[in-house]
């Protein structure tokens, strides 16, 4: 039998300061993937129209339930590659707050734990010059060719970024655990 990411997997034992993600969608890809809601599976959503790549890894919290309906996104921040479905503790930095659709979409920023060269990082403002500008501007584009909409409102540090997670769970509890 096959265990579904989102609903087996621990949140994590020190939440919201270290978090268990799971990688959908490696640093580099231009394929949107997505587990399954149904059957806990990798599926590809889509490929992205425009020319540009994930600058980042992109995951979800397990046990989370984020206002868009689905697990609350997280952006992986690693200096190696990771493949899809890999379980990676992740060091809480903030969150970037978006509405996709005219629906809120945040989503929480993180760098792996087990990353030595990352290991210095703990707020935003510590992140290399430039990175939240690529974020920004990856999440201002990827959807371009869709004609879909999406506005970036603004960066939260850590204490923003953990009332979201916890509400999150929150949430996942009544939603899936009555």
């Amino acid at each position: 039998m096959i265990s579904h990411p989102w609903h087996t997997i621990s949140s994590g034992s020190r939440v919201p300061e270290l978090v268990n993600a799971i990688v959908e969608i490696p640093r580099g890809s231009r394929a949107k993937y997505e587990v399954d809601k149904e059957t806990g599976i990798l599926r590809l959503d889509r490929v992205l129209v425009s020319s540009i790549s994930y600058p980042f890894h992109y995951g979800f919290i397990p046990q989370s339930y984020g206002q868009d309906g689905d697990a609350l996104d997280i952006l992986i921040l690693c200096s190696e590659c990771l493949v899809p479905l890999t379980l990676v503790e992740v060091r809480v930095l903030g969150v970037m707050h978006m509405i996709d659709q005219d629906e809120p979409d945040h989503k929480i920023i993180g760098v792996a734990q087990g990353d030595h060269r990352l290991r210095h990082v703990h707020e935003l403002v510590d992140l290399d010059p430039g990175a939240l500008d690529d974020i920004q501007t990856f999440f201002s584009n990827y959807k371009r060719g869709e004609n879909k909409k999406v506005i970036i409102q603004n960066f939260s540090g850590r204490v923003a970024a953990y009332e979201l997670i916890m509400q999150s769970l929150t949430s996942y509890q009544q939603a899936f655990r009555p």
